[in-house]
Formats: structure tokens, sequence, C-alpha cells
């Protein structure tokens, strides 16, 4: 099994609260983490397994053993029975692993029922730095990070991907609360797709769709809340300059993304007008992925001037501020670098970044030019010596 870089993140959860929660999308390896710990499954999707579990309650929660609770959302009536066993001994930690999506209905449950008395930990796709070879860590932009998406053997890429949003859209999606049809949920995912890296204008994507911003902006709730995609804030401070205020909105995944706009291989990716965008996407999504894995707090936005400055990506890290400026080239000029530099001015920033795919990292100061592996290893490095 590859070793899951939260692994230790959830580990010190369980240590600190009677109860954690590793969400994440579908099929990103929850279970098969969950399992690896050690404790009692049960599959709380399944009929025979919340019969076993109201069978075997008192003999479990006597136990030592660790209860892992799959598709909790799925039995709503096994919250209050968690609650009143986590109450009955306070001091016991790691009594409890629940597993499942960030749904509506599972939030709901976790805040009426659980809250203070459990951590939520955040489950990926697999990163660049959970891969073990040059060729997985190549297809890694193409494919994705979903483990039967074809990263860890090729195959798989994009009818997995399609396969994967249509039963989302057909059965997930409906169960957790999102109103209207599969077919609309489809339309919006490719829609989606076509803004993806752009400022999100939820009444020009309505008019596409036919339906209302405020339609539109729910319908993007329940898609952050599937993993799906993730909105991007902007940058909020006062620079002296006006400043693009709406969020931008990626896909999560890039293979779900390059699936929906018919990508099949990397020289079709290469050949598209937007190649940099998805590119943007990818380095933002792992960058923030690897800060997930850390377990420590940070921030992430973008700064956007009315004038045209910008920077992809600013992160707050540790009391200091880091401007990233992405690119899809290994030669970046001088004028790449000089432009991010005044731009990292605007905001005071203390480490400024070009991440494009140069083999050999460039650092003077606190100025670098990398690749994004390279950028992924120096955010570890920073996170076990921070």
């Amino acid at each position: 099994m590859l070793s899951r870089k939260i692994q230790s993140v959830l580990r010190d959860r369980l240590d600190a609260y009677p109860a954690a929660a590793l969400v994440g999308p579908r099929q990103s390896g929850k279970t098969t983490l969950a399992k690896s710990l050690g404790g009692r499954y049960y599959d709380l999707e399944q009929a025979s397994d919340r019969l076993r579990l109201d069978l075997e309650w008192n003999q479990a929660v006597e136990s030592r053993q660790m209860i892992i609770l799959d598709e909790a959302q799925a039995w709503p009536e096994v919250f209050p029975m968690v609650r009143g066993t986590i109450d009955g001994d306070r001091r016991r930690n790691g009594r409890f692993l629940l597993l499942g999506s960030i749904s509506p209905s599972l939030m709901t449950q976790v805040s009426e029922s659980l809250a203070g008395r459990l951590a939520l930990v955040e489950l990926a796709p697999l990163s660049v730095l959970e891969l073990r070879s040059k060729a997985q860590i190549r297809r890694r932009w193409l494919v994705g990070g979903y483990p039967d998406g074809g990263v860890l053997s090729g195959g798989g890429f994009p009818n997995w991907h399609m396969n994967y949003l249509q039963l989302l859209a057909a059965r997930d999606l409906p169960e957790w609360g999102m109103p209207g049809t599969a077919r609309s949920a489809e339309r919006l995912f490719h829609m989606l797709a076509s803004v993806h890296g752009q400022e999100w204008n939820a009444s020009q994507l309505g008019k596409s769709l036919g339906i209302s911003y405020h339609t539109v902006n729910r319908y993007l709730d329940y898609l952050d809340g599937a993993f799906l995609v993730r909105r991007l804030p902007a940058w909020h401070r006062n620079i002296g300059k006006r400043i693009v205020k709406r969020p931008k909105v990626y896909w999560r995944d890039s293979g779900l993304l390059h699936a929906l706009l018919g990508i099949v291989d990397e020289q079709v990716l290469m050949r598209q007008p937007w190649v940099g965008a998805s590119w943007e996407g990818f380095v933002v999504d792992q960058t923030l992925t690897t800060l997930g894995h850390s377990g420590r707090d940070w921030r992430a936005f973008y700064m956007r001037t009315r004038d045209q400055r910008e920077l992809d990506l600013v992160l707050e890290i540790d009391g200091e501020v880091w401007a990233l400026e992405i690119k899809l080239t290994a030669q970046p000029s001088r004028g790449d670098l000089a432009r991010l530099n005044a731009n990292a001015d605007l905001i005071g920033a203390h480490r400024r970044i070009l991440v494009c795919q140069r083999a050999e990292p460039l650092a003077e100061g606190d100025q670098f030019v990398c690749n994004l592996e390279w950028l992924l290893e120096l955010l570890s490095q920073d996170v076990e010596t921070g």
C-alpha cells in the first residue's frame, strides 16, 4: 500500500480527540487508509453492517479497539450513539474514526452531535510526493490523482473519470441534497471546466445554463463540499490599488478537468489554448494539498488588481507571506522574475517563487525559480523543521 502523507496528521488528531472524521472525495483512498490503522470496521451504507453494528455496539465500545464508521452520514442514528459513548468517558481519545464526504447531512450531524469532540482531516487524491516512480509523477498532471484513475497503472483515463462524474451526478449529489437533475449537474460540470482558473461569475454561468445566479452559487457550494472544485479567494488587504474581489474557481483534480474537456493524451493537452490554466490549477492544488498534509494553519489567495497586476498564488504560512507566479515553461525570462518581484512588493511578500518546469532550481536570497517537485519538497522540509 502507498504511504499517505496525511497519515501522521490523522494519528495526531486521534491522539488528541475522542473522534476524528476523515473526509474527502469518493475513491480517494479513505477506506484503505482507515483500515491500515486497525480497528473494527463497519460500512454504514450496507444494511448488514448497520445491523451488525447495532448488535455489537456494547461489545465494540467496551473494547480497546478503534471503531471505524464508513459513510457515517448514511445512518444518522449513529451520531447520538457516538456522542453518548464519548461523553461517558471524555478522557479517552481515538475511539471513533468516521469516514465520508462533506455532504450537508454529514456536516449537520457533526456540528449538532459531535462539536468539540471530533477533528476533521481531509484526504485528497494521490499527490506528486506520494507517488513512487517518475512515470507516475509524469502522468499525474494528465490523469489526476485518483488511485483507480490511471495514475498508478497508466490505464483508465479518461473513461474512469467520466463514469465517476456520471455516478456523482446521478446518485451522490442528489442524495446529498443538491437540487436539479443528473443532466443539469453534468452540464454544470462541463461549464465549470470551460471556466477553470477564471474569476467566478455566477450571473454569466447562470445565463448559459438557463438558471439564476443564486442557483448557480448553491450548486457550487455542493461541488465544493464534494471536493470537486476549489474556490481560491482574492487577496483582501489594502495595497493602495483597486483589487479584484471575486474568487477564482478551479477543478481540484486535473484528470477530471481533462476528461471533461475531451483530452485523451499529453500531446492533445499541450496543443490546447487553455493548457496554461490547467498547469496553474495543478500547481495550486498540489501546493495546497502539501500544506494540508502539514497539519499547520495556513491560508491561500490569489491577487489581481484592476490594472491587471497579478499573483497566481499568495500563501500565508507561519506569519510569512509567500508570492507565487506559475508559468508553463522550462525557460522563464528575466522579465517574468521582474514582474513577480514587482507584484510581490505590493503585498510585502517575504518569499517570491516562480514555479515553472526548469530542471534545476535557482535561488537568490528570498527569490526562487524552481519546478513543482522542488517547491513541494521545500514546503515539506519547512513542515518538518518549522
